[in-house]
Order: structure tokens, then C-alpha cells, then sequence
């Protein structure tokens, strides 16, 4: 028997410093979406160029990822996790005193590339501090805390929208200020504590691409990125509009059934990745919110939308530690992967980022129904790639 196994490893310091840091990201991030369309609406500008304020975020993100990537590879994770954050405080808090349209768009462009930042650093973090047994149970974890910041962000900010305009960006660039302070506190290295082994030269892109289950995962990153947070989003407001008496309260009542079915499951699915493996929790998970997502273009009442939403976001919920992990667990905590990391997160961003219009294009033109066919159908493509080239990545000593 092994000597170097580790017996029920608990979750490291780091993680929980981080998942609180993201648990106030999300909450800041629900307290000014509300507000920021209609913020800069109120310089007069159209429609289309108030949600493009919305619009220039993700796109920061997609365009600094592989930049990110690379100072994380150079850098390193910490350094840039806390740049990041500075970038995300510093830029969000000065949208409360913008004059003008262009200086709300450039100081988003600005925060979106400090979103990537620390996103990716984040992730490298818990790469490399979790031992291979608990991934999944960490990639729970912090998942966790975003979905629930994501949740209760928006009540909060309903709660302050008396505050106005300007003072919900003040109140959230602080908070995410105060979030890198003690992040820089908590995590910096203690006298008499282990240090971290040294890393192995990055891993490269190159090498992990020859990695089938790699490829694997990257269809999967799609696919979360177009069926979850994308078309979910996008469509299932404009469905529920069109076939409910209270369209709005119905889309609203169904985003969030999807949120508590992930955030439920994502209690059970970490334990199950670490000790079942990463394979199977991704194809039950797939294929679950494939079955679920598909059907929701048939629902003509409340409680088949709210139900069948629901345990859309437990298959999601399902296998968002495990791919995580098995990203995971092809780079090893033994070294960097900020280059791999980055191009995962690009493939989901383009995923969320082509969805609405994709899936708006087939609603248009085929119906509801069709629209949230192809997201299903989408789904059994990945379950299927993943059959093919999906491999197991965790050690069976970890298990």
C-alpha cells in the first residue's frame, strides 16, 4: 500500500479565501446588472448601444484570455488573480462618476479584462493548491459561491435601486477592493507554513491538445457556454413572453428554478466527481440537461417550464466539477497551465457570446421549439464526442 496517498484531504485555505472573493464578485455583478443598461441609457443614446455596455464585457474577457493566460504562465497565479481583482475595483468604481456614454463602455472594456484576469488565475489556483482527490469537491465549492452571489445579487440590487444610478458601481468597485485586500492578506505565504512544490516548466497548448480528452472538453466548454449561458438566457425570456400571461415573472421564476436545481446538485456532484470519477458524472450531466433544455420549447404551463428548468441545472450541476476537475487533472499541480486554461475559457465565452443569435435566428424562423431542440441536439453531440474520446483522468489511487 501506498505511503503517499492522503487520507480525506481537506479543502485548502486558499480555496475558501477564494470562494468568498467570488461569492462577492457575483454579488457586486448582480447589483449593478440591473442598473447598467438603463445607466447608460440615460445619456441618450439607443437601445442597442445600452446593451452594448453588456456586450463589451464578455468581449474583453474573450479578447484578454490568451494574454491572461500567458502572464499566468509567466507571472503566476496569485500576482495576477490579485491584478485582476484591483483592475475589476478600480475601473467599476469609477463608472459611478462617468460624464459620458464612451467612458461607461471603456471603463467595462477595462473591467472585462480584468474579469479574465482573475477568472483564470482563480482556476490555476485551485489547480494547483487541490490535491487531485477533492477537485471536484473544490470546482463545487466555488461554483457555489458564484451561483448563489449570482442569485441573491439582483434582490440586493432591487433592494438599493433607490440609491439610483451611480452608487450601486461605488458600493461594488469597494467591495471588490476590499475582497483583493483580504485575499492578498489571507493567501500570502506564513513563516513556519509548507511552501507550494516547485512548478514544472508550463504546460503548453500544444501537449494538451494531443490529449484527446482534452478536445473533449473543449466541446463541452461550448456547449455549457451556448446551451447555459447563452441561449437559456437569451431565448427563455423572449418564449416565455410569447406563450405566458406574465412572461416576464414566469422567464424570471424559470432562471431561477435552473440556478437552485445546480446549486442543489453541485452540494452532492463534486463528492460524486472525486469518488466516482469525472467520465461519467460529465455524461450523466450532459445528457441530462441536453433531455431537459429540449423539451423546454414544449411547455404550455407553469410547472412543466419550472420543473423541467429545474432539472436542466441539475445535469449542468452535474458536470460542471467534473470538467473542471479533468481539466484539472491534465495539468497537474506540479506546474502551470495558464495557456490551457485560457483557451477552455474562450471556448466557452464564444459558445455564450454566438448562442443568442443563433438560437434567435431559429426561433425566428422555426419556432420555440426548434430553437431549444437544436440546444438539446447540441448536448447529445457532446455526450457522444465524449463516449468517443473521453477518457477518465483521475488517478484510481485518488479515488
Amino acid at each position: 500500500m501506498s505511503t503517499n496517498k492522503v487520507v480525506n484531504p481537506s479543502i485548502p485555505r486558499t480555496i475558501w479565501v477564494l470562494t468568498g472573493a467570488a461569492f462577492i464578485v457575483a454579488l457586486g455583478y448582480g447589483l449593478i446588472a440591473p442598473v447598467l443598461p438603463q445607466f447608460a441609457g440615460s445619456f441618450g443614446v439607443s437601445m442597442a448601444a445600452a446593451g452594448a455596455v453588456v456586450s463589451v464585457f464578455a468581449l474583453a474577457r474573450l479578447l484578454g484570455a490568451p494574454g491572461a493566460g500567458v502572464l499566468v504562465d509567466k507571472l503566476g497565479s496569485r500576482p495576477i488573480y490579485l491584478t485582476g481583482l484591483a483592475i475589476v475595483a478600480t475601473s467599476t468604481f469609477f463608472v459611478a462618476f462617468a460624464q459620458a456614454y464612451w467612458q461607461i463602455m471603456a471603463l467595462r472594456f477595462i473591467a472585462g479584462f480584468g474579469s479574465t484576469m482573475f477568472t483564470l488565475s482563480a482556476q490555476a489556483l485551485i489547480v494547483r493548491v487541490t490535491h487531485p482527490s477533492i477537485r471536484g469537491r473544490a470546482n463545487a465549492l466555488y461554483a457555489t459561491a458564484f451561483l448563489v452571489g449570482n442569485v441573491f445579487g439582483p434582490i440586493v440590487g432591487a433592494a438599493l435601486s433607490f440609491l439610483g444610478f451611480r452608487i450601486p458601481f461605488a458600493i461594488y468597485g469597494a467591495a471588490v477592493g476590499v475582497a483583493a485586500c483580504l485575499v492578498a492578506f489571507m493567501t500570502q505565504h506564513r513563516p513556519g507554513s509548507k511552501p507550494l512544490p516547485k512548478a514544472k516548466p508550463a504546460m503548453r497548448l500544444r501537449s494538451a491538445w494531443q490529449v484527446p480528452t482534452y478536445k473533449g472538453l473543449l466541446v463541452a466548454a461550448f456547449t455549457n457556454g451556448f446551451v447555459n449561458m447563452g441561449a437559456r438566457v437569451a431565448v427563455l425570456p423572449l418564449f416565455a413572453a410569447s406563450v405566458f400571461e406574465r412572461g416576464g415573472a414566469a422567464a424570471g421564476l424559470a432562471l431561477t428554478a435552473f440556478a437552485f436545481g445546480m446549486a442543489v446538485m453541485l452540494q452532492f456532484s463534486g463528492r460524486l466527481a472525486d469518488r466516482l470519477g469525472r467520465r461519467p458524472m460529465i455524461l450523466a450531466g450532459m445528457t441530462m440537461a441536453g433531455v431537459f433544455t429540449a423539451v423546454l420549447g414544449t411547455a404550455t404551463s407553469f410547472w412543466p417550464l419550472l420543473i423541467w428548468s429545474a432539472l436542466a441545472g441539475v445535469g449542468s450541476g452535474a458536470m460542471s466539477p467534473a470538467i473542471q476537475a479533468s481539466l484539472a487533472d491534465i495539468i497537474g499541480n506540479d506546474r502551470s497551465g495558464g495557456k490551457v486554461l485560457s483557451t477552455f475559457q474562450m471556448t466557452q465565452d464564444a459558445g455564450q457570446i454566438v448562442a443568442p443569435i443563433v438560437v434567435g435566428a431559429i426561433a425566428q424562423a422555426a419556432g420555440f421549439t426548434a430553437a431549444f431542440g437544436v440546444c438539446g441536439a447540441l448536448c447529445a453531440v457532446a455526450a457522444v464526442v465524449w463516449l468517443v474520446v473521453g477518457k477518465e483522468t483521475m488517478a484510481k489511487e485518488s479515488r
